[in-house]
């Protein structure tokens, strides 16, 4: 599946993608806004076992941001269970040299409109560290509504941040 965008394509992450993703993802710039579990430094091995898990979802819930025929970064809903069960989180990151010009705004917007039209699921929901004013922007123009902070609630390196927690109803998409 690709879903084209003026700039980029979302498409399913595909194994020849793993030194791109491995170049991208391997910034410290990039891990310090993430959670731990993206791996800091970012090994090939990491990007081919990432692409691999990806490949064996049932469904596609993560998507490559493809610029120039190159993975540029990646973005993705994260299902939860039990009572989140219809509540996702999407998580996202794009390549340093692609930051402040749009694209994962609208990128942002497709998935939510992906989501939302082909998953079984009422709400997105973002946790977005207090670090990063840059990707409460991306969701604020994506329609998310900052719902509330939760003080002190995350550790990163040692550093207790807030986390911002954003959300948006299928009732509130417009498309």
């Amino acid at each position: 599946m690709e879903i084209t965008a003026p700039g980029f394509i979302l498409r399913e992450l595909r194994l020849e993608d793993a030194a791109a993703l491995q170049k991208q993802a391997d910034n410290p710039r990039i891990a310090c806004f993430l959670f731990d579990r993206f791996p800091s430094p970012y090994t090939l091995t990491d990007a081919i076992d990432f692409i691999r898990l990806r490949m064996a979802d049932e469904i596609q819930t993560k998507f490559a941001i493809v610029i120039n025929d190159e993975l540029a970064g990646v973005i993705g809903i994260d299902f939860r269970e039990d009572i989140y069960r219809k509540a996702p989180l999407i998580g996202y990151w794009l390549g340093e040299q692609y930051w402040g010009e749009g694209i994962m705004t609208k990128a942002v917007k497709l998935v939510v409109d992906y989501a939302f039209t082909n998953l079984d699921i009422e709400r997105l929901q973002a946790g977005i560290l207090g670090n990063n004013p840059a990707s409460m922007r991306v969701l604020e123009k994506a329609g998310f509504k900052k719902e509330g902070i939760l003080r002190n609630g995350i550790v990163k390196k040692s550093v207790i941040l807030d986390e911002h927690v954003y959300g948006i109803t299928k009732s509130d998409w417009a498309g």
